[in-house]
């Protein structure tokens, strides 16, 4: 018998990259907005706190520039008018597919139903999807972002299985986040092939397949 009857995905980190060049993206937000640049990238993301708020990204990412203004001494921006700039500079468009994910969606669809778990908004997210020509490749596609309860929580993963007609211990789920993938699929009752980042460390969570390349992915899909 089959390891699984379906697989699962997360969208963003892992079967998808963004294209786009951050600093130029950061300069160009400081420019929309008439503002003297301070700050870069990395100190941005490390200001801000929690995951992205999608009903309020303004909100979530003028948080960041606050506590930055604060740290540069620059009481005289507005935080919400940069994180504004910011956003009007991203474009969903411009990603790619992981090394691997070609061949990670073909043996899932091989084995059976695939779908897709993401807590970014369908508004955001189904540019992705359509720019790396794979909206076609899901069976069932759940925004979590459009959800009342988002990854961690066990709530999108059970309306995917729901979609799919499919138990949690026969599903396997792929992500690279052991915050809200692995958490939030254990969760929800499914193994995790946890696709190992940069650090190699998932914490103190316990992924039952650890991969290091979405090409590893088949090897685990195979009968056991």
């Amino acid at each position: 018998m089959a390891a699984f009857d379906a697989v699962l995905f997360d969208l963003d980190g892992t079967l998808c990259h963004p294209d786009r060049d951050t600093e130029a993206l950061y300069a160009a937000a400081f420019e929309r907005a008439g503002v003297e640049p301070f700050g870069d990238p990395p100190s941005l993301w490390a200001a801000l706190e929690g995951p992205p708020d999608h009903d309020d990204w303004p909100g979530y990412i003028g948080a960041g520039f606050a506590r930055l203004a604060a740290q540069y001494g620059r009481t005289d921006v507005d935080p919400i008018a940069l994180a504004e700039a910011l956003e009007a500079g991203v474009d969903d468009t411009a990603v790619s597919l992981a090394a691997g994910a070609a061949r990670a969606l073909d043996s899932a669809a091989d084995l059976g139903p695939v779908g897709l778990v993401t807590n970014g908004p369908e508004t955001r997210q189904r540019a992705k999807l359509e720019a790396l020509d794979v909206a076609h490749r899901f069976d069932a596609v759940v925004y979590a972002a459009d959800l009342p309860r988002k990854k961690p929580h066990a709530a999108p993963f059970e309306r995917a299985l729901t979609d799919l007609d499919t138990s949690p211990e026969r599903a396997l789920y792929v992500g690279n986040s052991p915050k809200y993938d692995v958490a939030g699929a254990q969760n929800a009752g499914l193994p995790v092939a946890w696709l190992r980042g940069p650090d190699g460390d998932p914490g103190p969570y316990d992924p039952e397949y650890v991969i290091d390349s979405l090409a590893d992915l088949p090897d685990i899909l195979v009968e056991r």
